[in-house]
């Protein structure tokens, strides 16, 4: 059954609930202090301990740092889209394809080698950005895989019954 015929048939969209779940809040607040944690440490301290590595480190500082925040922009671009639905601002299709502009691939962290170049704090937040896409992937495909397709279950034996019926009935006209 669509969206739009479980609605009208007064059914309950099992993606509309779960993006009104305490799940989806618990994960929006996590994700969205998460890119605030991570611009406050780019900005501030990782700013300062990135001067001190050398040169190689630096280079790996600046790509991972990147890849970071591009991560965490998908990512709180669709947990936005996402909250928009909550709120009913917008409807689970129209997020449907809205989230085709989010790409919640983007960015995989580099080689866990050059990671450990990194200072403590950024490659926590890496690996806490990696967690929540995730989490948000898994999510995403809940929410968005296709309805299942229903199989009308019929009475087997009514159907072997009405079988039997027409095998007999062109017999009985022969």
């Amino acid at each position: 059954m669509s969206e739009k015929r479980a609605s009208e048939a007064g059914a309950v969209s099992f993606s509309e609930r779960l993006a009104s779940s305490q799940i989806f809040a618990t994960l929006f607040r996590d994700g969205m202090a998460l890119v605030e944690e991570t611009a406050s440490y780019l900005d501030g301290a990782g700013r300062t301990e990135s001067k001190k590595l050398e040169r190689n480190a630096a280079l790996v500082y600046a790509t991972e740092s990147m890849r970071l925040t591009t991560r965490l922009m998908q990512l709180a671009s669709w947990l936005l889209l996402h909250r928009a639905v909550k709120e009913g601002e917008m409807t689970l299709a129209q997020a449907q394809k809205e989230k085709s502009k989010v790409r919640l691939a983007a960015c995989d962290p580099g080689d866990p080698k050059s990671i450990a170049l990194l200072p403590q704090k950024l490659q926590e937040l890496i690996a806490r950005s990696t967690k929540l896409q995730a989490e948000v992937r898994r999510l995403d495909a809940t929410m968005h895989a296709p309805p299942p397709v229903q199989i009308a279950a019929g009475n087997p034996v009514e159907r072997q019954l009405g079988l039997l019926k027409a095998a007999f009935e062109q017999h009985n006209r022969a």
